[in-house]
């Protein structure tokens, strides 16, 4: 494979609010080629088929077919299931036992939507709910590791940071752990918001960067050319995000007490890559090119998306996040020289 657009079936709307069948139309006649399934959609699907809140996993394994076959309607690739939430390193292992029989469940639901990939964020629970043991967490997920591979075909696990997981909060602490997990089908998911949004950005501080922010991501560059085995990148997301005008603080319209102000950020403030009118801000082309070009990464790129623009009503949005998706793809092949 060479590069593949790809759209998160979130980012065109939220589930609850825009049909699924119109997203993934508009997606296509966009030009994209796949598709990330949240978990959202299928949820609301199956909400819809046993008309209530908890939905059996036979109503889910259902909807995963209607999701299934809508996509294929579509000439879209399902190219990941995601996200498998807070599941690594908890100290409640008979929340990890219960996580375990979720997994059973979502390698049908993977088999089912088609999908070889399921992708895993790097654990954002509150401290005192997780252990710091590099070797629990390291177990845990071979544990899921070895579950994915006795499946027919093999099923692969993405692991991802996120610049508000409590642990695993940078790519290089991520790559540590898929290099200890050590099994075929564990990988990375590189994401250019996640790398820098840790490293780079700080949405609470009046410059919206970090103290060393240039130099320190260019190290963190450096190191993932050197460090990275571009095989072990079962994906890429590229995206970016807006600056804000102010601090988010308490006080701020995003801020959520409790909440990281880096994830406040990302659930309404992303933006695709080039939206200047939209006041993108991030180092995400240099991001793209160390891994597509650096690395020689080839595979799905996937504009992902999260903002409070998904929750806006009305049959346009749909249209307009697969148009504003696809064009940063152009974009991005223009500048990268991407064929």
């Amino acid at each position: 494979m060479t590069y593949q657009p790809a759209i998160m079936s979130v980012s065109l709307g939220r589930a609850w609010l825009h049909d699924f069948d119109y997203k993934m139309c508009q997606a296509s006649k966009a030009g994209f080629k796949g598709i990330e399934i949240f978990y959202e959609d299928l949820d609301y699907f199956a909400r819809e088929i046993s008309k209530n809140n908890t939905p059996t996993s036979d109503q889910l394994l259902q909807a995963a077919d209607n999701i299934q076959s809508i996509c294929q309607a579509h000439t879209l690739n399902i190219i990941s299931l995601q996200p498998f939430l807070f599941y690594e390193g908890l100290k409640d292992r008979e929340q990890h036992a219960k996580l375990i029989e979720k997994m059973r469940l979502w390698l049908l639901l993977a088999k089912r939507l088609k999908t070889n990939t399921i992708q895993i964020p790097a654990n954002f629970l509150p401290a005192d709910q997780l252990t710091d043991d590099i070797d629990v967490l390291v177990a845990d997920l071979r544990q899921l590791a070895d579950m994915g591979a006795t499946e027919t075909p093999p099923v692969r696990y993405a692991y991802e940071n996120l610049c508000w997981s409590t642990i695993n909060d940078t790519w290089e602490k991520v790559w540590d752990i898929v290099k200890r997990v050590d099994r075929p089908n564990y990988g990375i998911c590189l994401d250019t918001f996640n790398i820098a949004g840790r490293v780079w950005a700080d949405p609470a501080s009046p410059t919206g960067k970090t103290v060393n922010a240039d130099s320190d991501l260019k190290g963190s560059l450096q190191r993932m050319m050197v460090e990275i085995d571009v095989a072990k990148v079962f994906y890429l997301q590229v995206v970016d995000a807006e600056r804000m005008e102010s601090p988010l603080v308490p006080g701020h319209p995003f801020h959520v007490e409790g909440q990281p102000a880096r994830m406040s950020w990302s659930r309404n403030a992303r933006a695709y890559m080039y939206e200047e009118d939209r006041g993108v801000y991030l180092p995400v082309e240099d991001i793209a090119k160390t891994i597509i070009s650096g690395l020689g990464y080839k595979g799905w790129v996937s504009m992902e998306l999260f903002s409070r623009t998904m929750a806006e009503e009305g049959q346009n949005v749909p249209d307009q996040h697969a148009q504003r998706g696809i064009a940063s793809w152009k974009k991005l092949q223009q500048k990268l020289g991407l064929h």
